[in-house]
């Protein structure tokens, strides 16, 4: 058996929001497919995800001299646990689902403080005489991403930052199985809207069903 972290930054709903759809028709045909594994949805927006901000830049450092978690804040202890919390469940898991739109050429910056969450020296990932190494072998992830215009190819390619940041991270940490799907150019498609997501919903239940 499996566990998948099914993680969607959106904060729209599901019935208006073009990657939400497509991810929960996924995860739905990952369901009926892997039916004894465990799928647990992380939804960013209902979730608290700490900030690396100054609470935690100083307990960090307070430890890593020497002091002890009693030593801490409140708030500092009380973001250092969250941030404990996260990291370990994302460790556990065997499998991940990324669920984003596209927001000015990257992902929300929700996204990028969970990526701060279990990007974690000694836990995800190590350093060597030969550079880095990613400590989360053996696992899998794929991303769906909504955008309004066309990003997957021609001369505006290079500006889409979400999808090929999540995969160098993901590489990073050791997670080198990693596939994506679009759905592009909803917002200049007008009456075509509808097809475009109706596409990526089939692709979505045909990916699912060998994730």
């Amino acid at each position: 058996m499996s566990t998948v972290l099914y993680i969607t930054a959106h904060p729209g709903h599901l019935d208006a929001s073009y990657s939400l759809s497509v991810g929960e028709q996924f995860i739905q045909a990952y369901k009926e497919t892997n039916p004894e594994d465990e799928v647990v949805h992380v939804d960013l927006y209902q979730r608290d995800i700490p900030q690396i901000d100054v609470d935690v830049w100083e307990a960090w450092g307070t430890i890593q001299n020497g002091g002890s978690f009693d030593q801490l804040s409140a708030a500092q202890q009380q973001k250092l646990t969250l941030l404990s919390t996260l990291l370990d469940e994302f460790i556990a898991a065997d499998k991940y689902v990324f669920v984003t739109p596209m927001w000015n050429f990257s992902y929300p910056p929700i996204m990028k403080a969970y990526i701060d969450s279990f990007c974690v020296r000694a836990k995800t990932f190590k350093y060597t005489e030969n550079g880095p190494v990613g400590l989360l072998k053996n696992k899998k992830a794929f991303h769906i991403q909504a955008t309004g215009g066309i990003y997957s190819e021609g001369p505006v390619a290079d500006r889409e930052n979400g999808s090929r940041h999540l995969k160098t991270v993901l590489n990073f940490v050791g997670i080198t199985d990693f596939d994506n799907l679009f759905i592009e150019g909803v917002s200049t498609a007008g009456d075509r809207a509808l097809q475009i997501k109706a596409d990526g919903v089939e692709k979505a239940r045909i990916a699912a069903k060998t994730f």
